[in-house]
């Protein structure tokens, strides 16, 4: 489910939204889309609203449930270790004026809100990187490979976790030219699906997940679970694609390997689970510091 809200926008936009979404009210649009099509309605909107405003709120497997995107407002969301929160001007801010002291009820809730959040960040220190490497883009058609998670503990990288993936087809030469992974890999090194799906969630237990375009992995990851007779994976995530698109609107595309290259991040090789479990814990440490 998404909701869209548009604030002085073109006609012809508005118009054009409605070939996927309801309009229930001026400016106010509601609908079931994939993950690809909104993205796509998203960059859209934001192509398109000129000096308008623009809101998107969409349901997201996190512990607030949703996530947003917002455009042209004096509202920013900030990434706070896995939890957006809504940066607003304060009164003062919108008029202009910085130096009106605040009222000694705002003082303690605002001294509340810091201790909260300096004590939510605290227990959010530790978290598990996690990525999948595939046959394809299909989480219903294709299957995993590699699977690999990173435990991060108090910022810095811990246990890791990697396993190659029994195949009973022969990878398809471009996924090989990819990863690197070949067949004799996989039957050398590579163990049963199920037994690297059950040590894999032995790892990560019930742990937050960070992910670079958490529905990918995700809807593999629960594919599995079901092909394998397993507990559905449910954990909590924060994905590094959705803070990026918020921190780095004018970066020229949200690709991992972009991201990393931004940000000066380390890497030491990409479209490996591992590697990149690794890579997507420095971009994600790095855009908290951003945020």
């Amino acid at each position: 489910m998404i909701v869209v809200s548009l604030t002085n926008c073109p006609p012809k936009l508005r118009g054009d939204l409605t070939k996927w979404l309801i309009e229930i009210n001026a400016g106010v649009y509601v609908g079931r889309v994939s993950a690809r099509v909104r993205d796509e309605l998203w960059q859209r909107i934001c192509e398109n609203v000129k000096e308008g405003r623009a809101t998107m709120v969409f349901s997201a497997n996190n512990e607030q449930g949703m996530d947003f995107y917002v455009h042209n407002t004096t509202w920013k969301p900030v990434e706070f270790d896995g939890i957006t929160l809504m940066l607003r001007p304060g009164e003062a801010a919108e008029q202009g004026d910085d130096n009106i002291p605040l009222s000694r009820a705002a003082q303690f809730q605002k001294i509340r809100n810091i201790r909260a959040a300096a004590q939510k960040k605290a227990q959010r220190q530790d978290y598990y990187v996690v990525d999948v490497e595939t046959t394809g883009l299909r989480a219903d058609q294709n299957d995993i490979i590699e699977l690999a998670a990173l435990h991060v503990e108090d910022h810095q990288p811990m246990e890791t976790f990697s396993a190659l993936i029994q195949m009973s087809v022969k990878l398809p030469a471009a996924i090989t030219e990819l990863t690197g992974i070949t067949d004799e890999m996989l039957k050398s090194d590579g163990i049963a699906l199920g037994d690297a799906m059950q040590k894999f969630l032995n790892f990560v237990s019930n742990g937050r997940v960070v992910c670079h375009n958490a529905g990918f992995d995700y809807a593999f990851l629960k594919a599995a679970c079901r092909k394998c007779h397993l507990p559905e994976f449910k954990n909590q995530y924060a994905d590094t694609l959705q803070i990026a698109k918020r921190e780095l609107p004018s970066a020229p595309d949200h690709k991992l390997s972009t991201l990393a290259r931004l940000l000066e991040c380390d890497v030491s090789g990409e479209h490996r689970a591992l590697d990149d479990c690794r890579t997507t814990y420095q971009v994600y440490e790095k855009l908290n510091e951003i945020g």
